[in-house]
């Protein structure tokens, strides 16, 4: 199983593995990953490893299974032996918008209470794809309910319930279409706010910003109709 460093500190931007296999398509299997998986909507880390006198460009990475994660070149070069220790390090810029327009989609999540039937995260926007027959009456409305959120510089942290407790409350669930992770035994939970302030609670296994302020001014874009019932709602970085 591949430990997975961008759960424990999303903050880390450099680390060390080992080289634990090689895929057939060329991909590097590590006993650690400081790069994100794609997965859930977000992206894959880039950035760079480095060992002996040699470095390779990290286009992404990619789960093999739920246990493994694999580092894919950017071209194609000589890989790192299998056993070989190496330096990871990020595209810290990416993966910091990555963590901000995440945790914003958590928020707008919050400011439209339905169900969510899709989404992407990208470096200047994200979107939210709802289980709404009509668009919202009021978008600037929606937009000062979402700066509000984030000038409230709530906490976002974390804790860890079994998969059988998520089973016995399926209300935390959001996302129609795509489901936690589960088989591992626990599920992690996302939560924004504390206490009486909890505005958000659900399972995630992305990255995301330690306080709601370090998002900085949001600004919703486009809302699409994508069927009858489904609405498209673009939410953008002001900078």
């Amino acid at each position: 199983m591949t430990d997975r460093l961008f759960l424990d500190d999303a903050y880390q931007r450099d680390g060390l593995g080992t080289v634990t296999a090689h895929t057939p398509e060329g991909g590097i299997v590590v006993d650690k990953s400081l790069f994100y998986a794609t997965s859930g909507g977000q992206p894959g880390d880039n950035g760079f490893i480095a060992w002996a006198d040699a470095r390779l460009e990290i286009a992404t990475a990619v789960k093999l299974d739920a246990w493994q994660i694999a580092l894919i070149p950017a071209e194609p070069q000589p890989l790192p032996p299998v056993g070989a220790v190496v330096e990871q390090h990020l595209d810290w810029d990416r993966r910091y918008r990555h963590m901000r327009v995440h945790t914003a989609l958590h928020l707008l999540s919050v400011v439209l209470p339905l169900p969510v039937t899709g989404g992407s995260i990208g470096t200047e926007k994200g979107r939210l794809d709802f289980d709404m027959a009509e668009p919202p009456e009021d978008k600037t409305e929606l937009e000062e309910m979402l700066n509000a959120l984030v000038a409230l510089n709530l906490p976002v942290t974390e804790t860890w319930i079994s998969d059988a407790e998520l089973r016995a409350n399926p209300g935390l669930v959001k996302t129609m279409s795509v489901q936690p992770p589960m088989g591992e035994g626990q599920v992690r939970l996302v939560r924004i706010g504390e206490g009486d302030a909890q505005v958000d609670l659900q399972p995630c296994g992305g990255t995301h910003v330690a306080r709601t302020g370090e998002i900085g001014k949001l600004r919703i874009g486009k809302i699409e109709k994508k069927g009858r019932q489904n609405r498209r709602v673009y939410l953008h970085l002001d900078s």
